[in-house]
Formats: structure tokens, C-alpha cells, sequence
């Protein structure tokens, strides 16, 4: 097994991915702007940390370069930041909003560019992306979001268009609800309502053993009870 990145990692989904790729043998690179959050997450997983900003590209070649000193080449490479400014259109701070769109989209784009630099010559890895409802349908007051996730949806179709033929799988995963966290646990009577992200770490562990004569670009992820 080669070597993972996660981007933007710490409790909930990116912990769940971080542990069952280190089950599976990967080398971890876990980036994030506070390391010191992933202490114990690295210790458990044999994982190196490093400071970032998603969206500023020398943060993002820092990361990279710390994948390239392992001894196995990079595998798989995971997006999981984003950040909105909640608010009618009319009330939103301009910069609140770039900043939004630059870590939701921007940064995607930041770590797609550096993964493909290093997996098409060998014409092998995957980049996944993890993405939102709001990505799919823009909700009122979440504008600065949904131009986000947007964006980082049509990166990814664009991305797999053009990177599948070489050898490249692209995921884009439509969480369409809450992911349950230490901070936000499922409340009495609501049971279900909720991803557990366990549960989604494996649909991705799934997305990667997908044969090639029929892989998904886009899987959408939601509870059983959920209404469309």
C-alpha cells in the first residue's frame, strides 16, 4: 500500500478515514491548520501531521512534500475542508465569503493539482472529494456554501472526465446530512437521523476497490430515514 493524504483532518470523518486507511496499510499524511488536535490520531495511526491552509498553495506543496519523503508513492489524496457564511445575500461580508469559497473550492483544486502531478506518471491513485446536499441544491441564507460546493462538484466531473482515462479514480461523496461527532451526538428520539462516519469512511474504502471497468465518479450518502 502507498502513501494517503488527508486535507483537512480531526474528529469525525476524516479520524474514521485516517484509521481504517491505516488498516489498510497506507502511510498517512494528516493536514490541518491546528496539529495539535491530532495528536492522539497520529499516534494511533502511525500518521505524520502538518500545519495548513488549504487554500494557500505553499501550505498545500509543504503537504505534498511531506508525502514525497516516504518511502511509498502517493495512493490516495482526501478533501475534506469547507466553510460557509451563513446570512441573506444582501448582509454578507464580501472577504467572509471569498474565504468561503477559496477553502471549500479553491483549496480542492490545490490538492488535486499536486496529486496528479504525482500519480499520472505511474497512471494510478484516486482523489476524493467530500462534498454536500449543498453541492447538489443551494439552500436560502447559504449562498457563500452552495457556490462552494458547487464549484467542487464540477472540479471533481471535470476532474474524472479528464483523469479516468489515465488511470485516475475521482470520488465525489454527496453527504446529504449531519455527520454525528463527540460535539454533535444523535439526540433521544432521533435515532437514524444522523451519518455515522464510521459508516461513511466505508463507502469510500469501498469506492477505492472498485473495479475500473465500472467506477462511479459521485456517490450520494444519506440516512434511511432521510426525506429527498
Amino acid at each position: 500500500m502507498g502513501a494517503a493524504i488527508i486535507i483537512g483532518a480531526g474528529e469525525g470523518l476524516s479520524a474514521s478515514l485516517a484509521r481504517k486507511l491505516a488498516e489498510r496499510g497506507h502511510k498517512l499524511v494528516l493536514a490541518a491548520r491546528d496539529t495539535a488536535k491530532l495528536a492522539d490520531l497520529a499516534e494511533e495511526t502511525g500518521a505524520i501531521t502538518v500545519e495548513c491552509a488549504a487554500q494557500k498553495p505553499a501550505d498545500m506543496e509543504v503537504v505534498f512534500a511531506k508525502a514525497d519523503a516516504l518511502d511509498d508513492p502517493l495512493d490516495i489524496a482526501v478533501y475534506n475542508p469547507s466553510a460557509r457564511v451563513r446570512g441573506p445575500i444582501t448582509e454578507l461580508d464580501p472577504e467572509a465569503v471569498r474565504n468561503a469559497i477559496e477553502v471549500t473550492a479553491f483549496g480542492a483544486f490545490l490538492m488535486a493539482q499536486q496529486a496528479a502531478k504525482r500519480m499520472l506518471p505511474r497512471k494510478s491513485g484516486a482523489i476524493l472529494f467530500t462534498g454536500a446536499s449543498a453541492g447538489v441544491k443551494g439552500y436560502p441564507n447559504s449562498s457563500s456554501f452552495a457556490m462552494g460546493k458547487f464549484a467542487l462538484r464540477g472540479l471533481s466531473q471535470s476532474l474524472a472526465r479528464e483523469l479516468h482515462p489515465q488511470g485516475i479514480h475521482i470520488g465525489h461523496f454527496v453527504i446529504d446530512g449531519g455527520i454525528e461527532n463527540a460535539n454533535r451526538p444523535e439526540r433521544i428520539g432521533k435515532e437514524d437521523t444522523m451519518l455515522n462516519p464510521d459508516d461513511i469512511a466505508e463507502s469510500y474504502m469501498h469506492f477505492l476497490d472498485q473495479r475500473r471497468s465500472s467506477w462511479a465518479w459521485e456517490i450520494e450518502l444519506r440516512p434511511w430515514v432521510e426525506k429527498f
